[in-house]
């Protein structure tokens, strides 16, 4: 029987796994959904067995899906940002997992930008302070765990990001490790050593005996104990779909639409650091690193989750399209989706929510409509940080609302530059499965490597497409959005 790749994509708001063959073809699907848990505002945790449970019956659907067929090796990729506290003796977590998109460390990071931090971090990470990001998470849950940083210290926890806990847990305990790129997304990491950094650990009172150690994307991650998959490689979900797209080169570029988006970017070497992009790993290969650099919306196809679920405005999500596309236009809707605060280009954890421009002749059609263009404003933004913006090189796109035209017309309008959408928009899982079949030494040239199967949609940049008039009325109304909370 030809060789079989299982790659198990664990997201935000659910697990997915695919089947693929060597050439790339997916044989077998799973996904399963978990609880979503808001116990205040600003506050977003996950249950860590969820995230494990949910992941496993994915895996076992796909598996089924194919064929009940042997698997040759495994990729992992997974929400960054998102930490996980758990026992070393015992494998359980302690408190529940605090996802990336959750706030409550504000406070201390503003304190630490108060303190003078800010630029020191931001060259030795690449990363602002923002609570987007990891280790200001470990250190509320020691604090607030009564004994945990006591224990943290003598090496009794481990602390990590979902790979680390998916990683222990698969080996039953044997594998405590993470990759380079998800490293990168925590503000521990120091960019040009390639490894923790005291300095931060101690700036954000983290203890080095509770973090795993850094390998590279692709090798040996021991072996699945139940199931006896050999695993063999690691990466962080954006950098899994860059990896995917097969933008290997500078300068090459993809937007992944899911519950948030995220833009990122091939870099030529270790680029200089600065406060409106960020700048990551994109993926370790033996001791070679590649680096990207990235912007993150923090609430994309989540605005659409909260017109469907909490304002019952969307019938279902599948409708969004036709919706939008029975208006000419928003209406003088503008829909800044702040729920979480705004990431790049403003990094500014005190904006929130914000739909202005209502008028008695407002419809849920209007408002969808102000929904979509929001979603590629936002990814403008990023673009236009990052260099990318207005006739530049054509993007690469994927996530679940990739599969909206609307939505791909408005940013190829904005951007100047055809969008390219796959036929297969698991484009992280793809990545995954592609760094695997490195990390098994089944593939030694990346140029080697499958490409993502199937032909794919060009978007054109639309006729008479005013993307000046889009973008004064959205500047405006960030404006009035940012600085609320405070």
């Amino acid at each position: 029987m030809a060789a079989m790749f299982l790659a198990l994509d664990q997201g935000t708001t659910s697990s997915r796994a695919i089947v693929f063959a060597a050439d790339g073809i997916p044989h077998g699907r799973g996904q399963c959904e978990f609880a979503q848990h808001f116990p205040a505002p600003g506050l977003v945790e996950h249950d860590p067995q969820d995230i494990l449970q949910s992941q496993l019956h994915a895996a076992k659907v796909a598996i089924a899906a194919a064929g009940d067929v042997g698997i040759e090796a495994v990729g992992i990729t997974n929400q960054r940002e998102t930490v996980v506290v758990w026992e070393r003796a015992t494998g359980r977590a302690i408190h529940p997992a605090i996802v990336w998109q959750d706030r409550r460390t504000a406070p201390r990071l503003q304190e630490l930008a108060r303190l003078g931090h800010a630029e020191r971090v931001l060259d030795r990470t690449g990363l602002p302070l923002d609570p987007y990001f990891s280790a200001a998470k470990i250190a509320w849950i020691l604090d607030h765990v009564p004994g945990a940083r006591r224990r943290a210290e003598r090496g009794e926890l481990c602390a990590g990001t979902i790979d680390s806990w998916l990683l222990f847990q698969l080996t039953a305990g044997e594998v405590f490790a993470t990759d380079a790129s998800n490293a990168s997304r925590t503000s521990l990491f120091d960019l040009e050593l390639g490894d923790w950094s005291e300095e931060l650990c101690t700036l954000f009172m983290v203890p080095r005996a509770c973090l795993a150690r850094v390998r590279a994307s692709a090798g040996d991650f021991g072996t699945s104990r139940a199931a006896g998959w050999p695993l063999r490689a690691v990466l962080g979900d954006q950098q899994a779909a860059l990896f995917g797209h097969g933008c290997t080169e500078p300068g090459e570029t993809k937007c992944t639409y899911g519950t948030g988006a995220f833009v990122l970017s091939v870099a030529r070497g270790l680029p200089e650091r600065t406060a409106e992009a960020l700048t990551t790993v994109a993926w370790r290969i033996g001791n070679a690193t590649t680096y990207a650099r990235e912007g993150s919306v923090l609430v994309c196809g989540a605005a659409m989750q909260w017109l469907r679920d909490s304002l019952g405005l969307l019938p279902h999500a599948d409708r969004a399209e036709a919706m939008a596309r029975s208006v000419p236009d928003a209406g003088g809707v503008v829909f800044v989706p702040a729920f979480a605060g705004l990431g790049t280009p403003w990094w500014d954890a005190s904006a929130r929510g914000l739909l202005i421009g209502l008028t008695r002749g407002t419809t849920p059609a209007h408002i969808v409509r102000a929904t979509l263009e929001a979603m590629a404003l936002q990814v403008d933004d990023v673009l236009q940080a990052l260099g990318s913006s207005r006739g530049g090189h054509e993007l690469h796109v994927d996530g679940g609302a990739a599969a909206n035209g609307l939505l791909l017309e408005l940013q190829a309008g904005l951007l100047g530059a055809p969008v390219v959408r796959p036929a297969l928009l698991e484009a992280t899982a793809f990545g995954a499965f592609r760094m695997s079949l490195v990390g098994a030494g089944h593939i030694e040239r990346l140029a080697d490597l499958p490409a993502l199967p199937f032909a794919p949609t060009v978007v054109p940049v639309p006729a008479g497409f005013d993307a000046a008039a889009l973008r004064s009325r959205w500047q405006l109304a960030v404006q009035r959005a940012r600085g609320w909370a405070n």
